[in-house]
């Protein structure tokens, strides 16, 4: 192999190799976004069932909730 085949084949390995990390980094983004819009989404259902339960409370102690 000359020297042109071999810088072009050392190229094209470290082109792969880039691509290959661009992936990854995309897929571990894509995971760390899902796990944020899941975290975010509990939170949401917590907070929501907490403010039922004030809301119920309060009925209660109101005399409103029969």
């Amino acid at each position: 192999m000359n020297q042109s085949h071999s810088n072009s084949f050392q190229a094209g390995q470290a082109q792969g190799q880039a691509q290959e990390k661009t992936s990854q980094m995309v897929d571990k983004a894509r995971e760390t976004a899902q796990s944020a819009m899941d975290s975010m989404q509990q939170a949401g259902q917590q907070m929501q069932a907490k403010a039922q339960g004030a809301a119920d409370a309060m009925k209660d102690t109101m005399g409103m909730n029969k």
